[in-house]
C-alpha cells in the first residue's frame, strides 16, 4: 500500500526542481536520446534529470575517486611488503589487517532484502549473461526462459553422431532417435511413472481428473508424485500441452500427432519445452565495447526496450525476413479449473560497469568525462522506472524491483558506496527506499576475503552473489606480482586458494541468509560449442550449493536446466551448511611457481604462445569491430567465448611472467607477431577483418603487446584504460 501510495503521489505531484544553471558538458545525441525516449511517460523533465545527475557527479565524484586511490595505495604497500619480506603466512596476514586489506570481522547476522521475484529467491536453474549492445542477442536471451529440448540436443554434441546419427544436411531420423530416447530417459529420472517408462507411452488421458498415461501393453498407470503435473495448454486442432514441475522448474510436454516428429511418436510428443535461463543478466559492462555517446545510446536505447517490451529486430535467416521481440507469457489451465499464466521471458538483471572507467559522453564542467559507473546507475535506474511504473508490454519485476549487478568492487567500502549511490538516486526519483537491488560479483581478492562484510554493507539490498574465476584469477595475479612468478594457467585451476575460493563463497552466502531470498552464482561455461562436456561436468554447479550458474547461450541453458532436475539446490545447501567452513588461510595462498627451472624454455614458450594468441583473438575484434564479447578460437582452434575477464588473465599472465624473467620483451614481441599471423589465419573468412600480419603496424596489434607489455602498470590489472583508448583511436 505504501508503495503504490508513493506512485499515485509521484504523478499527481511530478517532480519539481529548483532553477539551477546544468554546467555539465553533455554529448547532444544523448541529450536529445534522454529528451525524446528516455523521459516520456515519465513525467521527469530533462532540465531535473541533467541538474539532478549533475548533483549526483558532485556528491559522489570525489568518494568515487578515494576508493580508487585507496585501491592504488593499497596495491603499492602490498609489492612493497613483497619485495621486503619472505612470505610468511602469520606475517602476511597481520600485515594485510594493518594496512586495512583485510577488515575486522563482522557479527553475526543475516540479509533482509524484502520484495524479491521468485526467480531470484526459490528458483534454481541457468542464468544468461548477454552484451544489451546486441539487441537480437538480448532479446534472444529474454525469451530464454522457455527452450527446446529436441532442438538443444539435437544441434549439439551432447547427441553423438555414431551409426549415421549425424547432424548436417536435412533432418536425419537416426539422430532424431536418439534426441527422443535422451528426452524419455530425462522423463523417467524427473518425473517418473509408477509403472513402466515413458519409451512405452501411447497415449496420455485424464481419468476422474487425473493425468494418466497408457503403456503399449495396455497398462494405465500414473505419476509416482500425482503433485508434479501441474496444468494443460489447448493449443487446437489436436495439440497440447502438459505442464509439469520439478525441483521447482517446469517443463512441458507437447502433444501434437499432426507434427512430422509428434506423428513419429508412439505418444504424439513433438518436443519438451524446458523452462530455462530463469535469470538473464543484460551486461552493459565486460561483454560490450561501448567507449564513447553513440555506443552508450545502443546500450541505454536496448535496455529502455527491453523495459519497455517493444524491442524488436528483423534480419535475414537463411532466405527467410524473420523479426524478433519478446515472447508473452505461457497460459495454463491448472487441474483446480484456474487459469495460470507462467513469464514467457527470463527474470532480467542489468549489470553496470565497476567503480574506474569514465565515459566522455558526459563531461563536467571542466571538460573532464564523467565515471561510467555513477552514469550507468542513474541511467538503468531512470529506464528500469518504465516497467515500475507499468508503461511496458510485459513486467519485468513483479515486485517493482530493479536488479543491478554491480562488478569489480574492491571489498566492504566500495560496496557501501554504490549501495550510498543507489539509495541517492531513489531519492531523486522518488523510489522507495531499497527499490534498487544489488548484485555483488565476487570477483576481487579483497571483496572475497571481505566477503561478509561486503555482504553486510549491502544486507537490505543484496540478492546475488558469485564468482568468476578469470577476473579473480587476474586480481590474484597482479595483487601479488611482486611475490614471484605465477604457476601456468593450466595448474592454475588446481590450487588451494581456488578450491576455497569457490567454497567460501557458498560458505558465507549461507551463512548470511542467502538460502530461500538470494542467488549464489557460478562463473560461466566458456566453450559454447562443446555442450557433451558441459553437460557431463556442470553439474558440479548446482551439487556445490549454486541456485544459479552462467551458460553462453539460450541452447546451453536449455541443456544445463536438466542439471537443475537432477539436483535439488535448496536440499544441497542444506547439507553444505554444515560442512567445514573454507579457511582464510586456503585463501590467501599465493599460486607462485615453484622450480621455476624445470619449465623448459619451450614450455614457457608454449605458455605464452597460448596467452598472447588469446589476447590477440580478443582485442583486434574489440578494438577494430567493437565487438565486446565473441566466440574466438583459440591457439587449438576451440571456440572459446571470450571477453575482458579472459582478456585480464592472460596479459597478467604475460606481465607477470616478464616481470620475473622467464621472458624478454623481444620474445613476447616476436611470439606476438607468430600469433598473429595464427589469429589473421582464423579469421580469413571474416570480411569486416582487418589483418594484423605481416605490417604489425595496426592499432588492434599495438593495443594487444600494450596489454601484456604494460600489465603491470595498470590499475588492478584491467584492461579497460588500454582497451577503451585504442577504440576510440579506431574509431
Amino acid at each position: 500500500m505504501k508503495f503504490i501510495l508513493k506512485i499515485f503521489n509521484f504523478f499527481s505531484n511530478p517532480i519539481k526542481h529548483k532553477p539551477a544553471e546544468i554546467n555539465l558538458i553533455i554529448d547532444p545525441n544523448i541529450e536529445d536520446f534522454v529528451k525524446n525516449e528516455i523521459l516520456p511517460g515519465l513525467e521527469i523533465s530533462p532540465h531535473y534529470f541533467w541538474s539532478s545527475f549533475e548533483l549526483l557527479l558532485k556528491k559522489f565524484t570525489q568518494k568515487n575517486k578515494d576508493l580508487l586511490a585507496k585501491r592504488k595505495s593499497l596495491q603499492n604497500q602490498i609489492d612493497n611488503w613483497h619485495k621486503n619480506n619472505n612470505l610468511d603466512f602469520v606475517k602476511y596476514r597481520i600485515f594485510l589487517e594493518d594496512i586495512g586489506y583485510i577488515v575486522p570481522r563482522q557479527n553475526e547476522f543475516k540479509i533482509s532484502t524484502w520484495n524479491v521475484d521468485p526467480e531470484i529467491r526459490k528458483i534454481a536453474g541457468p542464468q544468461l549473461v548477454v552484451p544489451v549492445m546486441n539487441a537480437r542477442f538480448a532479446l534472444n536471451a529474454a525469451n530464454a526462459r522457455w527452450g527446446s529440448l529436441y532442438d538443444a540436443l539435437y544441434g549439439t554434441n551432447v547427441i553423438d553422431e555414431e551409426d549415421g546419427a549425424t547432424k548436417e544436411g536435412g533432418y536425419n531420423p537416426i539422430r532424431g532417435e536418439k534426441v527422443i530416447l535422451f528426452s524419455k530417459e530425462f522423463l523417467d529420472d524427473s518425473i517418473p511413472l509408477l509403472t513402466g517408462n515413458y519409451k512405452d507411452v501411447i497415449r496420455f488421458e485424464f481419468i476422474d481428473g487425473e493425468l494418466s498415461f497408457a503403456l503399449e501393453d495396455g497398462t494405465i498407470t500414473t505419476l509416482k508424485d500425482p503433485k508434479k503435473y501441474i496444468g494443460y495448454m489447448d493449443k487446437g486442432e489436436g495439440a497440447y500441452g502438459l505442464l509439469f514441475k520439478n525441483n521447482n522448474l517446469h517443463f512441458e510436454i507437447q502433444v501434437d500427432r499432426s507434427h512430422p516428429i509428434g506423428q513419429e511418436d508412439a505418444a504424439g510428443i513433438k518436443d519438451i519445452l524446458m523452462e530455462s535461463a530463469v535469470t538473464t543478466i543484460q551486461d552493459c559492462e565486460d561483454s560490450v565495447a561501448a567507449v564513447d555517446a553513440e555506443d552508450k545510446i545502443i546500450v541505454y536505447r536496448n535496455w529502455l526496450g527491453l523495459m519497455k517490451g517493444n524491442l524488436k529486430r528483423s534480419f535475414d535467416k537463411n532466405g527467410k525476413y524473420i523479426t524478433r521481440e519478446l515472447n508473452p507469457d505461457r497460459k495454463y489451465l491448472l487441474k483446480n479449473g484456474k487459469m495460470i499464466l507462467l513469464p514467457g521471458r527470463s527474470l532480467m538483471l542489468v549489470r553496470n560497469v565497476g567503480l574506474l572507467m569514465t565515459n566522455p559522453a558526459i563531461k563536467n564542467q571542466m571538460g573532464n568525462p564523467v565515471f561510467e559507473g555513477i552514469m550507468d546507475a542513474f541511467f538503468t535506474v531512470c529506464i528500469s522506472m518504465h516497467d515500475i511504473i507499468g508503461n511496458g508490454v510485459y513486467k519485468n519485476s513483479k515486485t517493482k524491483s530493479i536488479y543491478i549487478v554491480k562488478p569489480k568492487m574492491h571489498g566492504p567500502e566500495e560496496v557501501k558506496f554504490t549501495c550510498d549511490l543507489f539509495a541517492e538516486i531513489e531519492s531523486i526519483f522518488n523510489l522507495p527506499r531499497n527499490t534498487i537491488k544489488i548484485g555483488i560479483m565476487d570477483e576481487e581478492r579483497r571483496t572475497t576475503v571481505n566477503l561478509k562484510e561486503c555482504i553486510y554493507e549491502a544486507r537490505e539490498r543484496v540478492i546475488f552473489i558469485n564468482t568468476g574465476f578469470l577476473d579473480r584469477t587476474g586480481d590474484e595475479i597482479h595483487t601479488s606480482m611482486e611475490a614471484g612468478p605465477m604457476v601456468t594457467k593450466a595448474s592454475m585451476k588446481t590450487q588451494d586458494w581456488i578450491t576455497a575460493y569457490e567454497n567460501w563463497n557458498v560458505d558465507i552466502g549461507l551463512e548470511t541468509g542467502f538460502q530461500g531470498n538470494a542467488q549464489i552464482g557460478k562463473g560461466m561455461w566458456p566453450m559454447p560449442d562443446e555442450m557433451s562436456e558441459m553437460v557431463k561436468t556442470k553439474m558440479i554447479h548446482p551439487m556445490s550449493g549454486a541456485n544459479c550458474a552462467w551458460v553462453p547461450s539460450p541452447t546451453a541453458a536449455t541443456l544445463h536446466a536438466l542439471h537443475y532436475h537432477q539436483i535439488n539446490v535448496h536440499e544441497e545447501q542444506a547439507k553444505l551448511s554444515k560442512r567445514e567452513k573454507a579457511k582464510l588461510e586456503d585463501l590467501l595462498k599465493i599460486p607462485l611457481l615453484n622450480n621455476q627451472n624445470k619449465l623448459t624454455t619451450d614450455e614457457i614458450n608454449a605458455e605464452i604462445e597460448n596467452n598472447a594468441q588469446g589476447i590477440l583473438g580478443y582485442v583486434v575484434r574489440w578494438v577494430d569491430q567493437g565487438i565486446g564479447c565473441s566466440k574466438v578460437p583459440d591457439i587449438n582452434d576451440i571456440g572459446l567465448m571470450e571477453d575482458r575477464a579472459t582478456c585480464r588473465i592472460s596479459s597478467q599472465y604475460i606481465s607477470n611472467w616478464l616481470h620475473h624473467g622467464l621472458c624478454t620483451k623481444d620474445e613476447v614481441i616476436n611470439i606476438m607477431k607468430k600469433m598473429a599471423k595464427i589469429v589473421d589465419d582464423q579469421n580469413k573468412n571474416d570480411v569486416n577483418y582487418k589483418k594484423m600480419s605481416p605490417s604489425y603496424d595496426g592499432i588492434a596489434f599495438k593495443t594487444a603487446c600494450e596489454l601484456a607489455l604494460k600489465g603491470i602498470d595498470q590499475p588492478s590489472g584491467y584492461t579497460e584504460p588500454i582497451l577503451h583508448e585504442m577504440r576510440l583511436k579506431r574509431k
